[in-house]
């Protein structure tokens, strides 16, 4: 799916509702780059999860208190089945403030029309926060004590902080004293997510789960690196607390296991109660020019969705794109099963003949008695770097295997995605790497 603005194509309020998926991101209507005009909504909705089809924008910043922008926010089901957006506009005075938003027709399958009270904002701007640094509020939960929470990022004193929000009614908000994360390290973070995952299986939860059995993931995307990172943890309602699983990791959340090693940016994750999963959205940050984005229209991608849960060791997401993806299928290629790979040997799987292609591959390793020795942990807190400093062209223990993708004939132009096995106080882990320095 392609979105219409360069610099942030953030996915927003992501949601099921009625057997219909609907994905809201921001949308230039004005040109393909972040140049003229205020950010709208753009709206788009599927059956599949695959299929979108594009409606007209959900929101334009036509009133007071979003003049100069709908910026980034998320879609919350109320009791009884309404939908509700709470989304950060930029006001009259260039101030970052939070906004709802409803169906104007709820019975519309397809909730083209959204309206947009005149009580607007539901959260100012806070004395100690600058005007520019208080955005994108989460999908709102429901504590214990009835209340409702959404999660805000912000500056506060210099601070990089999540703000946790209370209300009754989700129209007047009241601030917690104590963030739900703060860090002097890492700068400005933004597109807050809170949500729960289940401690065994790979059911998903709906958004207000908590309690025994239940942990939680807080992901947080940083402006500094471009990169979206999380901690997986408990979360207490009482407190609107949350308690990190590996505090050894530290305050600055760019210690914090990474979502992507791609170019991936401000994802979104939603309850899926059509099929009781948890499903992620996230913006691939191209690298292409402004020059190309204006010859073809449009800039930035979303990624295909993908399913989340917990692994065992309950520190760490795993993750899959859905299901559906398999409906896309159509020509097979491929090498026949139990091929040879030696030492420095390629083989070329011919019948690739698109830029997109659907991999499946499965290698059998004879034995990992000659894999690499990792002694310092440090590596195994930062595996882009490691992936970096033993490239593709690097002999290693057990690796590098993989593919060359995007290859030239001649193979002088070519993207390697492999593998490297290491072992650490007698477990292996693997690493999954890419190389693009050809």
């Amino acid at each position: 799916m392609a979105v219409y603005v360069a610099d942030r194509a953030d996915p927003n309020g992501p949601m099921y509702h009625n057997g219909m998926y609907h994905l809201f991101y921001q949308y230039n209507p004005h040109g393909a780059l972040w140049d003229i005009g205020n950010l709208s909504w753009g709206h788009s909705v599927s059956g599949d999860l695959v299929n979108w089809a594009a409606l007209d924008t959900a929101l334009d910043p036509t009133s007071p208190f979003d003049a100069n922008g709908c910026w980034s926010g998320s879609a919350t089901i109320l009791p009884g089945g309404l939908p509700a957006i709470l989304y950060t506009g930029i006001d009259a005075s260039k101030q970052q403030v939070q906004n709802v938003a409803f169906p104007k027709n709820p019975s519309d399958p397809l909730l083209r029309e959204w309206e947009k009270p005149a009580y607007n904002p539901v959260i100012a701007l806070p004395a100690d926060v600058p005007g520019d640094n208080f955005r994108d509020p989460s999908t709102a939960w429901l504590g214990r004590d009835g209340l409702w929470r959404v999660a805000v990022s912000a500056e506060v004193d210099g601070v990089a902080s999540t703000l946790v929000y209370r209300s009754k009614d989700f129209l007047r908000w009241e601030r917690n004293a104590a963030p739900l994360h703060a860090s002097r390290a890492a700068g400005m973070v933004e597109c807050p997510d809170l949500f729960p995952v289940a401690e065994h299986g790979r059911d998903g939860l709906d958004t207000s789960a908590n309690g025994a059995g239940v942990r939680h993931v807080l992901k947080l995307s940083v402006m500094d690196t471009l990169q979206d990172y999380y901690m997986v943890g408990r979360y207490d309602d009482a407190a609107d607390a949350f308690s990190p699983a590996e505090p050894e990791r530290g305050d600055d959340c760019r210690s914090w296991r990474r979502l992507d090693y791609g170019h991936v940016y401000a994802s979104k994750s939603f309850f899926d109660a059509r099929k009781n999963r948890r499903v992620l959205w996230a913006w691939a940050n191209e690298s292409d020019s402004q020059a190309d984005d204006v010859a073809r229209g449009w800039s930035g991608v979303q990624t295909f969705p993908r399913k989340l849960w917990l692994d065992k060791d309950g520190k760490q997401l795993l993750q899959w794109p859905i299901e559906e993806i398999e409906t896309l299928r159509r020509k097979r290629s491929g090498l026949r099963r139990g091929t040879r790979l030696d030492t420095g040997g390629l083989q070329e799987i011919v019948g690739v003949t698109s830029s997109q292609a659907d991999v499946e591959v499965v290698f059998k390793i004879p034995s990992l008695e000659e894999a690499e020795r990792i002694d310092d942990p440090n590596w195994l807190l930062d595996p882009q770097k490691l992936c970096g400093e033993k490239g593709a062209a690097v002999q290693g223990g057990v690796g590098p295997f993989g593919l060359l993708v995007m290859a030239s004939g001649d193979l002088h132009e070519h993207t390697a995605v492999f593998f490297r096995v290491f072992k650490h106080h007698d477990k292996y882990k693997l690493l999954m790497c890419t190389d693009l320095t050809k």
